[in-house]
């Protein structure tokens, strides 16, 4: 997961980097928000943390514009400003959340965990003229649904986002499995044979002594 820091104190963002980076996040750091909304309009983020009161564009400008172009990009405001109307006024600009300073790096992160959550429950992820609905488990072709498990939607979701990478079953049961009641790789080989059913073409390349690939053309 990317995310774009947009903080000008300089002690605060290394601060906050390494924390977010310690926990796995990919992160580029601004101080300067005009440098920060052209990084943006590159695309590939995640996660936005703005800052309110930085240098030449502030935060409330830069989601403004953000939000006038159709980008949906999620965003939590990290900033001193208390006061009700800059709460309100953060909301009002599309924010989906408004953190205010000081506060605990640990709230910061299940916040960014709550907000992604709700966001990919009402996913689509689109490839190869299909719809693939994660949370409902359900691929929508032009003429047919098909519903499959709940392990099966997220053993499919898992090698769409890692498409054309090479996925180990230990790999799968690693980002998937979160209990003690971990499979046998001849498990995930079932859900993975299931899956090739449910298709037309054949997306799941068997790399032999190593794993899957799943390859959209």
């Amino acid at each position: 997961m990317k995310i774009l820091l947009l903080e000008d104190d300089v002690i605060l963002q290394e601060i906050i980097e390494e924390f977010l980076v310690e926990n796995g996040y990919e992160v580029e750091s601004f101080f300067d928000g005009e440098k920060a909304l052209d990084a943006i309009a590159v695309g590939g983020y995640d996660m936005l943390l703005l800052d309110v009161n930085v240098p030449n564009i502030d935060g409330f400008e830069i989601l403004k514009y953000l939000r006038d172009i159709g980008n949906t990009t999620p965003a939590i405001y990290i900033t001193s400003l208390a006061g009700v109307d800059d709460l309100k006024k953060g909301f009002e600009l599309g924010a989906d959340d408004y953190l205010k300073k000081p506060f605990e790096l640990e709230e910061l992160n299940a916040r960014i965990k709550y907000i992604i959550k709700r966001y990919r429950l009402q996913e689509e992820i689109e490839f190869d003229g299909m719809k693939f609905i994660p949370k409902a488990h359900q691929i929508i072709m032009q003429d047919k649904v098909i519903e499959m498990r709940q392990k099966e939607a997220q053993v499919l979701e898992y090698f769409i986002r890692n498409a054309g990478k090479i996925i180990s079953c230990d790999e799968i049961i690693e980002n998937i499995w979160e209990d003690d009641n971990i499979p046998a790789h001849a498990t995930i080989r079932t859900y993975i044979k299931n899956l090739r059913k449910m298709f037309d073409k054949e997306y799941f390349e068997n790399i032999k002594g190593e794993g899957y690939r799943f390859n959209i053309v």
